[in-house]
C-alpha cells in the first residue's frame, strides 16, 4: 500500500466521482481506477460502490478514509516541520474563517501581515463557524477563527473580539421607536437567521428559547448584507453583531439595543497537541499583538 493510493482514494471519496477526482489530480481516469482496484485487492475489501453517476464509500471504505486522513495530516505536519527547520523565512498557513469574520475584520490584518512577511502564503478558506471548528479538529486548518464558547479541553483558545448583539427592524416596525427591547417581545416576530452551520444560528436560538419561545425563522442566509437588506424590505427582523449593524447604512433600518446582554465573542483556535508551523505561530503572535 502506498500513500499515493490513499490520496487517490481520498479524492474519489471527496468528489464521489472518478471523473472529477481524476481531473482534480490531473491523472487519467483509467490510471485512477487501477490505483483504487489495486488498493482494494491489497486490503481484500471493496472500498467503493460504483454506479454510472457516483462512487459511494462502503463501510470498509469509511474506515480506510478515516485513517488515510490522519496519515495525510501527519505527512503534512512532517513537511511543515522540515520546512521550518530549513527555511524559517518562508511558510504557508491554512486558516479557516467564517465569511462574516473574513469580510469584517481580516482584509486589513492580512494586508499588514503580508507587508511584514511577504514570503508567507496565507491560504484562507471560508466555512461556517461550526465547520471551521470541526476542520481545525480534523487537521484541515492549523488555525481557525470561531465564535465562543469553544471546548478548551480540545482546543487552545485565543480571544480576539467581543461585541454586543443588536436588533434590526424595519423603520415602520411597531418596535422601531424603542430604545431598548426585551427578547421576549420578539416572540411573534418572523426572524431572518444565519444558516445552521453558522454559530450565530445556535447562539440566537439558545437565547430565544431561554426567553420562552422558539424563533419563527422565515429566511436563512449566509450573507449579512442580504440579511440586512431583507430587514430593509420589511421581510422580518434579525439580530446581528454591532460591527455589522454599523455597516447596515440604510435609512429603512432601525438598530435597537437588547435588554439582555448577548455577546458575540471571537477567538483564534488551534488543536491542542498539534504542531503549529513557525509561520502559523508568527501569524498568531501578530494578530494577538494587535487585536481586531
Amino acid at each position: 500500500m502506498e500513500l499515493r493510493q490513499l490520496r487517490v482514494f481520498m479524492e474519489v471519496a471527496k468528489y464521489k466521482s472518478m471523473t472529477k477526482a481524476a481531473e482534480s489530480l490531473h491523472i487519467s481516469q483509467p490510471a485512477l481506477s487501477k490505483s483504487i482496484m489495486t488498493l482494494e485487492e491489497e486490503l481484500g475489501m471493496k472500498l467503493l460502490i460504483r454506479t454510472n453517476k457516483t462512487s459511494d464509500v462502503t463501510d470498509a471504505g469509511k474506515v480506510v478514509l478515516e485513517y488515510a486522513q490522519k496519515m495525510n495530516v501527519l505527512m503534512d505536519e512532517m513537511s511543515t516541520t522540515l520546512n521550518d527547520m530549513t527555511n524559517l523565512k518562508r511558510g504557508q498557513i491554512n486558516i479557516g474563517l467564517p465569511p462574516i469574520i473574513g469580510s469584517l475584520f481580516f482584509p486589513k490584518v492580512m494586508a499588514k501581515f503580508h507587508h511584514a512577511y511577504p514570503n508567507v502564503e496565507l491560504n484562507i478558506t471560508e466555512y461556517g463557524g461550526a465547520r471551521v471548528v470541526k476542520s481545525v479538529e480534523e487537521g484541515e486548518f492549523e488555525l481557525g477563527v470561531a465564535v465562543m464558547p469553544i471546548d478548551e479541553q480540545e482546543f487552545q483558545v485565543y480571544p480576539i473580539v467581543e461585541e454586543e448583539m443588536k436588533l434590526l427592524v424595519y423603520k415602520d416596525h411597531p418596535l422601531a421607536d424603542r430604545k431598548l427591547v426585551d427578547l421576549k417581545d420578539l416572540k411573534e416576530e418572523e426572524f431572518i437567521f444565519y444558516h445552521e452551520e453558522f454559530a450565530l444560528n445556535k447562539i440566537m436560538k439558545k437565547h430565544c428559547i431561554a426567553a420562552g419561545f422558539e424563533p419563527k425563522i422565515l429566511f436563512k442566509s449566509s450573507q449579512w448584507d442580504l440579511m440586512t437588506e431583507m430587514v430593509a424590505a420589511n421581510l422580518g427582523v434579525t439580530i446581528l453583531p454591532d460591527s455589522i449593524c454599523n455597516r447596515a447604512a440604510n435609512s429603512d433600518i432601525k438598530i435597537i439595543n437588547l435588554q439582555q446582554e448577548i455577546m458575540w465573542s471571537l477567538a483564534v483556535i488551534t488543536k491542542k497537541e498539534r504542531y503549529i508551523s513557525n509561520a502559523g505561530r508568527t501569524f498568531l503572535d501578530f494578530i494577538l499583538k494587535d487585536p481586531l
